[in-house]
């Protein structure tokens, strides 16, 4: 959490200080990304960050929640416009979660960089800090999915459909490097995530 102080900042040297700690921790690990550089970036001067901030790392999560909340928002908004059964709406849901990423390339890129284990410290307490957060999100989605009735008990059939899409979420973390732009992750990402809905289909309702 910031010192009192930032909030009472105007409007445009906050936002200078934000984006610039976002290009430094897009653009470098958290042990590289340079708290001067980041002072250069937001044009203040180079004590007057700490002014703000207690440290680097308060600095980084502060920057991480920002992201992270203006993510949640953005497509808790999107819930209500998605319709249809549980499976038609996971694969609604990944394209719109992919059009975000498109609209706001910064910032996925700070969220697959932290999401992506490095075995730092900073990994294990950003993994540790957003579990509540994913859950809930995760939640937010099965309400508003429909979902028929199945041979097998709801609680586990969702359980099943949360492991595979976990499963290959981290999986796309690991992996996104080696596509050229997100474009081409999320044509790979959505042909995996059609072939894992129809094997869960045919298991869990046929």
């Amino acid at each position: 959490m910031p010192k009192e102080l930032f909030y009472q900042l105007n409007i445009d040297k906050r936002n200078r200080i934000i984006n610039a700690g976002l290009s430094e921790f897009v653009q470098h690990s958290y042990n590289e990304a340079s708290t001067n550089s980041i002072v250069k970036k937001a044009s203040i001067g180079k004590g007057s960050l700490f002014k703000y901030f207690v440290n680097k790392e308060e600095l980084y999560f502060y920057i991480l929640d920002y992201v992270i909340d203006d993510f949640v928002k953005d497509l808790k908004d999107e819930l209500p416009k998605l319709k249809g059964g549980i499976f038609q709406f996971i694969l609604t849901y990944a394209e719109a979660e992919f059009n975000w990423y498109i609209e706001n390339i910064d910032k996925y890129n700070l969220i697959k960089r932290a999401f992506n284990d490095d075995n730092s410290s900073i990994y294990n307490k950003t993994v540790e800090r957003y579990k509540l957060t994913g859950s809930s999100f995760y939640n937010k989605i099965m309400e508003c999915a429909e979902i028929p009735e199945s041979k097998w008990e709801k609680e586990r059939v969702l359980n099943i459909i949360k492991w595979v899409l976990e499963g290959l979420n981290e999986k796309f973390i690991k992996e996104a490097d080696q596509y050229t732009n997100i474009n081409d992750i999320k044509d790979r990402y959505m042909e995996e995530l059609r072939k894992y809905v129809e094997i869960l289909k045919k298991g869990l309702y046929y």
